[in-house]
This record gives C-alpha cells, structure tokens and sequence, in this order.
C-alpha cells in the first residue's frame, strides 16, 4: 500500500483526458478492465456506432481504401455512396467520419450511425484528388479566441473554469471541425455577443477567424449576424 505524503512529487505527468477515463471507466495503460477507481457518473451516451461498421470504416481508413456504404441523410434520404475515409472525428455528441465523397465530388463528414452494410473495394483506386491532403477545410487551421460572455457579472468565474489566461482562452482547432465545438459549448458567435440565456457563458473575440469555415450552420448567433 502506498500513501501520498507531503513531499510526495509524480514522476510520470498524464494528460487529464486520460486520467478522467481511468477513474471513471477504469481503463488505462494498465488496468484494462478493471472496475472506475471512485464512485462517478457520466452523462449517457445516445448515439453508439455499431462496431461491424465501425471495422470496416476504420480499414479502409488505415489502408487507405475506397468503402461502399449505405447511408441514410436527412437531405436526400437512403442513398449507396462510395467514400475514401481518412480520420474518426467526436464531436463530443456522436461519432463521424471524415471522407472524400464521390456522390457529392468533396469531402464531408458522415455520421457513423447512419451507415450500413459497409464493404472495402480494394480494386477501385484512389485517385489525387481524394486524398486527405487536398482537405482545404480538414488542413486549414483556425485560431480561436474565447472569453467570458459580455453579459456576465463575474466572468472571473468562467475564466478559472475554462483556465483562460489574462482572460482568453487560445484554441487552434481544424475548420472542418470548428462548428462542432462552437455548438458543444454553446460559445455566441455574434458580433458584440448579444445571445441571451444562461447556457452562453462564452463568446467568441475574434470571429473574423471564421471566414471561409464551411459548417457554421452549427455555430450559435453566427447565421444572424453573417460576416
């Protein structure tokens, strides 16, 4: 049995996303399986990918193959696509799947979810244009600059929860996935950050950074008040 005394300094440092799922799920470098190390509860998740699907997109994404999928949109309905995956993308709600879509000619986002039936072709060839390296939305790297809301009569609180520094937390996120976080954490997109309710405790600074992000549908104010 070890006990931590006064004197006591870690020889190894973590990150906290990994010691948050050690204790709660009881999984990590070593103690695969085992039951959470103290009492927590985590908020339920909705949406599971089914892991058949999962399989295979993850293949096709580490051999670099084309996939034949079935996929259900809430714009065009059932439809068979044939995509090349690259990267697994959490948006904190559900699971996508980032690919070149040779349906639509661009890459997009997929939910895995609404994938079926998924199969490898690995005589179809990849071309140029279909790789990851042409992504202008997946390479392009945005700067963000988050406060606290302007509204707010202690944003001091925000800022230690958030760990901001003088004030501003500095995030430098992939625009094909910045809407994503913007909604997540509800931060108002607009101008002078003039959204009300109380699930707006950030604001974004500089939302000039946005322009030319594709999927700011998702981000909250911002459709109001467009650049």
């Amino acid at each position: 049995l070890y006990k931590v005394t006064e004197v006591f300094e870690p020889l190894f440092s973590y990150q906290p996303e990994r010691v948050l799922a050690a204790l709660s799920r009881g999984i990590g470098d070593t103690v695969s399986g085992q039951k959470p190390f103290v009492p927590c509860e985590t908020p339920s998740q909705l949406s599971k990918p089914a892991l058949d699907v999962l399989s295979v997109l993850t293949r096709a994404i580490y051999n670099k193959q084309v996939a034949q999928i079935e996929y259900r949109s809430l714009s065009s309905g059932f439809t068979t696509r044939e995509i090349i995956p690259f990267s697994l993308v959490d948006n904190g709600l559900r699971w996508h799947i980032r690919a070149y879509d040779r349906k639509r000619s661009r890459f997009t986002d997929f939910v895995i979810t609404r994938i079926t039936n998924p199969k490898l072709l690995p005589n179809s060839q990849v071309g140029d244009h279909e790789l990851s390296s042409n992504d202008n939305q997946w390479n392009r790297i945005v700067e963000l600059k988050i406060v606290a809301h302007p509204r707010l009569s202690f944003k001091e609180t925000i800022e230690a929860d958030y760990g901001m520094e003088n004030g501003v937390l500095e995030l430098n996120i992939r625009a094909a996935v910045a809407g994503y976080l913007l909604r997540r954490w509800n931060v108002d997109c607009t101008i002078k950050g003039t959204l009300e309710g109380a699930e707006y405790h950030l604001w974004l600074k500089n939302r000039q950074a946005l322009y030319g992000v594709e999927n700011l549908v998702l981000a909250p104010g911002f459709q109001q008040e467009p650049l």
